[in-house]
């Protein structure tokens, strides 16, 4: 063999030699930094987290990922667990608190454009002179009207801390009109409409179980209580909850003392009973509590401690189903958790959790649209026993009569809402003279409502087939002229009464 063979092999040695060492290498890396998944169940994602942060290729951006991770985590748990990043956190809790911070209207968005329906008395926009029927077109010099500009968005300007300013133009009678209003803190009720049904009945209607909702509900029972009331119809329906110690403090209001309201315990919690203390003022009402299939939560403590008790009727159809009680958690960056931390059941052991999958939330949101297609909306004997919820002593199904498809095309296009606010418009100083509901019938009657909204649908291009307008036109025209009354000083004390005229629950129970 010439000296160039043996070089060659020579070199190939070595070559191997080097190769068996880089082997050598990664097999023993793999040998040795084999990590150990102890008994505890989050060794494995700890650790997965570690070795991405000592060895991934390239940079990682942490606060991305941990957003995207941390709800899957909790959606893996309940459907009620879940991570509120610190905008919707924000939001959530304005929604309990009883207060938050802006200009002090309400308003729709017809037609691309925010109508303010009511100014709040002595709120930041009546001082500056708003009105009910005011278009805002700009805000902070940007335009908002006529271009699509998002509805959440129009309020997250409008809103912002108290003592700034945000500057406002309006459309008014065709003019245009600047405004700079100071925003404050702007109340927000929880008792949408306190009002008497008759002589001696009272409706009070809670849409949420808010910071001030005991204090807001003590108030309306002594105004109805001076007007005669003997009996409440205490209307829950489409109430999702809120703080558990109303619940607690509104069924303590009628029941007696050591009664249990509710008891709950969970895996880290023990049982623990809440009675009523006895002290209730509302003990001498005759009770009727209205439920439907979007109450929920603190809704269905109250309605299954009367229930349970016997203190009191319950009317409707079966409640939403949420059994699980969370617990606020909040982080340094202004994010938090709402965690699940125990179950609920009512006085006699009812666990009233409606079933649901781990990490399912699609079919779990879709339960109501089970409930149409199973019949449960329109027959008692079709609600499942097994289905969750508080099922009603009495049962209202859906009411279906006077629907027809030129109602169902209206309604569509929102038209009875913009009619209403030209009416409104045309109207306006009339309506704000108004002091009671008599005197806004009256007028209402001689606005021509019926020939005026045909001639709006014409001009819109949707044909009226009389046939069809005689079967709903109990329910169009109660509806325009309820919301042209909220456009009048009495607002919901207007709206309210007028709508219950084809409200098929308040009717039989009045």
């Amino acid at each position: 063999m010439d000296k160039f063979g043996v070089l060659k092999k020579v070199l190939w040695g070595i070559i191997l030699i080097m190769i068996g060492s880089v082997i050598t290498k990664w097999v023993d890396y793999g040998k040795y930094s084999s990590n150990k998944v102890t008994s505890h169940n989050w060794d494995k994602i700890s650790l997965v987290l570690q070795q991405i942060e000592k060895n991934y290729v390239d940079s990682i951006d942490y606060d991305a990922i941990s957003e995207k991770i941390i709800p899957e985590i909790l959606k893996e748990l309940d459907p009620h667990s879940v991570y509120l990043p610190p905008e919707e956190l924000k939001e959530a809790d304005e929604g309990l608190q009883g207060n938050f911070d802006g200009i002090g209207i309400t308003f729709n968005v017809p037609s691309d454009t925010l109508v303010v329906i009511s100014v709040l008395a002595g709120g930041p926009s009546e001082k500056v002179g708003l009105v009910a029927g005011d278009r805002i077109v700009e805000i902070d010099g940007r335009n908002v009207a006529g271009v699509k500009f998002p509805q959440d968005s129009m309020m997250k300007m409008l809103r912002g801390t108290s003592g700034t300013k945000v500057n406002i133009k309006v459309r008014r009678d065709g003019e245009l009109v600047d405004f700079q209003i100071v925003r404050g803190k702007i109340p927000i009720k929880s008792v949408d409409v306190a009002y008497m049904l008759n002589d001696t009945t009272g409706y009070i209607k809670l849409s949420k179980f808010s910071k001030s909702s005991y204090l807001e509900f003590l108030q309306s029972t002594v105004k109805l209580r001076a007007a005669g009331m003997k009996k409440l119809v205490f209307d829950l329906r489409d109430n999702p909850g809120g703080y558990l110690d109303q619940a607690l403090y509104l069924s303590n209001e009628f029941l007696k003392k050591d009664q249990i309201i509710v008891y709950m315990q969970g895996l880290h919690r023990e049982r623990q009973d809440f009675k009523a203390s006895g002290n209730g003022l509302c003990q001498d009402l005759e009770l009727v509590v209205l439920i439907n299939e979007n109450s929920a939560s603190s809704s269905e403590i109250f309605a299954g401690a009367i229930q349970d008790n016997n203190r009191g009727l319950i009317v409707g159809r079966r409640s939403y189903g949420k059994g699980l009680v969370q617990e606020p958690i909040y982080f340094s960056d202004n994010s938090g958790i709402r965690l699940t931390v125990a179950k609920y059941y009512t006085p006699t052991g009812r666990y009233i959790q409606k079933p649901y999958e781990k990490g399912d939330d699609t079919s779990y949101n879709e339960d109501i649209v089970e409930r149409y297609i199973h019949g449960e909306m329109m027959e008692k004997d079709s609600i499942p026993s097994s289905g969750g919820g508080i099922i009603p002593d009495v049962f209202v199904p859906v009411d279906t009569v006077g629907v027809t498809d030129l109602l169902v095309k209206i309604n569509r296009q929102s038209a009875q809402m913009k009619f209403s606010i030209r009416m409104a418009d045309r109207y306006r100083k009339e309506l704000q003279a108004i002091e009671n509901l008599e005197e806004l019938n009256i007028l209402m009657d001689s606005m021509n409502l019926e020939r005026e909204f045909k001639n709006y649908l014409r001009d819109n291009s949707i044909r009226v087939v009389e046939s069809q307008w005689k079967i709903s036109e109990d329910i169009i025209m109660t509806q325009i002229r309820a919301m042209i009354g909220r456009y009048s000083k009495l607002e919901d004390e207007a709206f309210y009464p007028i709508f219950a005229e084809i409200d098929n629950v308040i009717q039989l129970v009045k």
